[in-house]
Formats: structure tokens, sequence, C-alpha cells
């Protein structure tokens, strides 16, 4: 099973605001570095053959200007395709259109890291009341997933065993961590901390069902 300490602290996490089709935007950047080359890490989170292993199964055309759907999840259009040191995308999950980013960068031997960035305008109540950590929890789960994968730690993570395993304790705390995380960036950014905690709470709530 996962060090999920060990995971949480591997991941910088940022927030900031920026203009984006002439709106205010909010803006979630993550970055590890992972034990891999730049050509492995950038097959692992494009082949359609092996991101099912760390995430979700995916249908579409994998290509700049393709369109990909992630099996009972999100989906969009390419935007950008640059192998191996990045790609950008739409994230469309319903009438909720966002943004990402993936940069990869060699680091040292043999070494890579992954930054992703998350771009998107939330309704300023669900921002008011979740904070950044609404879709943070979401993407810290899945960079736990490319570090089981490209570790070979895990060779296949099941949707299904994933869900199990985030209502065990061990899962509940990673989930209370990273709100905790995504608290203390959005604290480096200048939030009220009393707000940033108390919105972590009602994230990590949310993720586990009151738990």
């Amino acid at each position: 099973m996962p060090d999920v300490q060990k995971q949480i602290s591997s991941v910088h996490r940022s927030t900031s605001t920026r203009d984006r089709e002439g709106v205010e935007a909010q803006v979630s950047t993550m970055s590890q570095v992972f034990d891999t080359g730049i050509d492995d890490l950038w097959d692992a989170v494009t082949s359609a053959e092996r991101i099912p292993r760390w995430f979700l199964p995916i249908s579409g055309e994998l290509r700049q200007g393709g369109r990909y759907q992630f099996q009972g999840h999100a989906g969009g259009t390419i935007s950008r395709c640059e192998k191996p040191t990045g790609f950008a995308a739409t994230w469309e999950a319903g009438d909720d259109v966002s943004w990402i980013e993936v940069r990869l960068t060699p680091e040292g031997d043999n070494r890579t890291r992954l930054e992703l960035e998350h771009t998107g305008h939330p309704k300023a109540e669900f921002w008011e009341q979740f904070g950044p950590g609404a879709a943070g929890l979401g993407w810290d789960s899945i960079l736990l997933g490319v570090a089981l994968h490209v570790s070979s730690a895990e060779s296949a993570v099941k949707p299904e065993d994933a869900a199990a395993w985030m209502g065990t304790d061990e899962g509940k705390q990673f989930l209370r961590l990273s709100a905790d995380a995504w608290a203390d960036a959005a604290v480096a950014a200048g939030a009220d901390p009393t707000v940033a905690r108390e919105r972590a709470d009602r994230c990590y709530a949310a993720y586990t069902g009151g738990a």
C-alpha cells in the first residue's frame, strides 16, 4: 500500500488567479518528481493502454485536436501536444469547462518532474464553500495513481479498488492530508487561515461522506 504521508509531502501545491477569456480564473498547480525518464513518464500519461492502469479507461483520439473521454468521468479536446514535454486540453464535466496543462521536465539522472496546472471558473458560492481542495483532492488522487504505476509498486490500479481504498482509514488519512495541504497552499497565496481550514474541513467531509 502507498505511504500516504510521503506521497502528500512529495507534491508541491500552489494557487493563484489569472485572466482567462476575460474573466478572473482560479489556478491550481501541482508538481512532483518521479523516478523515471521523461519518455517513460510521457508514455505513462498519454498512452491509452497505460492510462487505465493508474486512472480510468479512456477513449477517443489522443492527439492534438482530438477529443478524449474518461469512462464515467471528464472528457475534452486536446489543444496542444508536444511530445515528450507536455500537452494541454480542456477538462469538461457536464456543463463545467476548465483547462489543464501538463509539463514534463527532466530532473537529474532518470528523474522527471510532472507539473499539472488546472485553470477554471468555479461558481463563487462553490469556491467560497470548498476552495481549491474541491478539485485538488481529486488531482492528488490522480498523482498518487501515477506514482504507484511508475514505481512498479502497483502495475495496475482498478477503479473499483481505488474507490474502495479511499473508504479505508488509510484512504481517509490521504484525503485529510490532501485537504490540509491545499489549505496550506491557499494560506500561502494570501487566504485567511481560518477560512482556508474551514474549507478544507468541508472538502474532506464531502469526499468522505461526512466521516
